[in-house]
């Protein structure tokens, strides 16, 4: 280790010595030139460690899942900001302006990004000296009793240039690491508002159940009375009557069910919108929500869609940046010090020329030995980049895979949902025909209850896929980003 010093003292001077002003003067002026010239060296000299590139990550020209069906058409009119507008219902627009507004989660990431930020400006600081100020008064006596008093005010400045780039490669790693948790932001912003919808429209599918069983409820009440009225009559058996009455109390326990399910999905929405389940309810609606076209746009876009790859991507250049930190540590470090201020006997004209002193300094310190604790920090910012290649690659390859899922269901729930619908017709049309059949005495209640109870599971079926295609067009929507674009 190596230091090098420059200390001048003028204590007691007086206006008349030219000389040793002249020596101040020159001094001041060869330690100004020597950290223009070094100031000017770390401005023009390579920081530390690999520039960061992009790895490659392996796009597919087009998603499998797309195929014909998929109409191509430009996209202008679909919605940037307000992605959930396409679905047209009200309520649900009026919910998501909340969650952003509201959520504490959302406002916790809002705040982890605050950190980020402030980190930024802490390691960017340490590119600039640092200037302070002090003031002091002493006593002190000798074994003769003699006091002496000392008093001093100084400003006093240090700064450690950037010779090797360690610092701009930390504000770097520090501003990488801040774009990376904006994009958190986004992608949890995104998340909450695709759960939302996903919540949203179970709600609303469970109250078209609900009004599905209560008409079923009050049918299957009906036929009760029917069988009671056939049984007084002796043209129907008791078994008809009881077999009526189970079916009538299992499809009311089902309903009580239901209930008890919305009001799960309505505590969840109050929490994701930041309030308290006992402060928030949603009317029962029947909407029809309108289930849009989303169309997918190319393979390549996503990479630049999704906020959370852009997460990944960015906190993959603060890693390369770390690996600069690392290496600087190779370097010595060069600390400037300069301070100046007066010191006297007497607090009485203290801050006059004879009492001025001032002292500069240069100290050049580097590490000969440690035993290889430098070669393995550096071994750990490169391992530590691998990590964050590889967890970018795999978040891109996952954005493909629940963009393709999304895609999937969607094709397969809308083929699905036609043909269940037919087959709800049909089953209305089978319970018609075998009432008829009971009332002429040509079957058993049995096969009554048969076909009532498949008409109400097609029936519902019919209403569950109308809220699964819904809540596969939010997945979609956040599987490709949302309207969030990378800056």
């Amino acid at each position: 280790m190596k230091a090098m010093r420059i200390d001048t003292r003028l204590p007691n001077c007086s206006h008349e010595s030219r000389s040793s002003s002249k020596s101040l003067r020159k001094g001041i002026r060869v330690y100004l030139r020597s950290s223009a010239e070094i100031l000017l060296l770390a401005l023009a000299g390579c920081a530390a460690g690999p520039d960061y590139t992009r790895p490659a990550v392996e796009t597919p020209p087009a998603y499998k899942e797309v195929g014909e069906w998929v109409v191509a058409k430009p996209a202008d009119t679909a919605p940037k900001g307000q992605w959930w507008a396409a679905f047209r219902d009200p309520v649900l627009d009026g919910l998501m302006e909340q969650v952003s507004v509201s959520n504490q989660s959302l406002k916790a990431a809002e705040a982890r990004y605050s950190q980020a930020r402030a980190a930024v400006q802490s390691a960017r600081a340490q590119l600039f000296p640092t200037v302070g100020a002090g003031a002091n008064a002493a006593r002190t006596g000798g074994g003769g009793g003699a006091n002496a008093r000392r008093y001093s005010v100084s400003l006093n400045a240090g700064w450690e240039p950037d010779l090797w780039g360690r610092v701009r490669r930390l504000v770097e790693a520090n501003r990488a690491s801040a774009e990376a948790t904006a994009a958190d932001v986004e992608g949890a912003r995104l998340s909450l508002q695709a759960e939302l919808a996903t919540d949203y429209f179970q709600l609303r599918s469970t109250d078209a159940q609900i009004v599905l069983f209560e008409d079923t409820v009050k049918a299957l009440a009906t036929s009760y009375q029917v069988t009671q009225n056939r049984y007084r009559a002796g043209v129907a058996a008791k078994a008809d009557v009881v077999q009526s009455e189970a079916q009538l109390k299992s499809t009311q326990a089902q309903a009580i069910e239901l209930r008890a399910t919305r009001a799960q999905l309505e505590h969840a929405i109050a929490v994701l919108v930041g309030k308290p389940p006992a402060a928030f309810s949603l009317p029962a609606a029947n909407v029809d929500t309108h289930i849009p076209e989303i169309p997918p746009g190319l393979p390549s876009t996503l990479i630049e869609r999704r906020p959370d790859v852009a997460a990944a991507e960015r906190r993959m250049a603060a890693a390369n940046a770390q690996i600069g930190v690392a290496q600087a540590a190779w370097f010595p470090s060069l600390n400037l010090t300069a301070s100046g201020g007066f010191a006297g006997s007497s607090i009485v004209n203290l801050v006059s020329v004879p009492n001025r002193v001032w002292s500069l300094g240069a100290a050049l310190a580097g590490t000969i030995l440690d035993f290889g604790a430098r070669g393995a920090e550096v071994a750990s910012a490169r391992a530590a980049y691998d990590e964050a290649v590889a967890n970018y690659r795999q978040t891109v390859l996952q954005g493909f895979q629940e963009v393709e899922d999304d895609l999937a269901a969607l094709h397969w729930l809308g083929d699905e949902s036609q043909v269940q619908q037919e087959a709800a017709r049909a089953a209305r049309e089978s319970v018609a025909l075998t009432l008829n059949q009971y009332k002429a005495g040509t079957v058993s209640f049995l096969n009554v209850i048969i076909v009532q109870s498949a008409q109400l599971n097609q029936d519902r079926a019919v209403v569950t896929l109308a809220g699964r295609r819904l809540a596969a067009s939010a997945a979609l929507v956040r599987a490709l980003g949302g309207a969030w674009e990378a800056p």
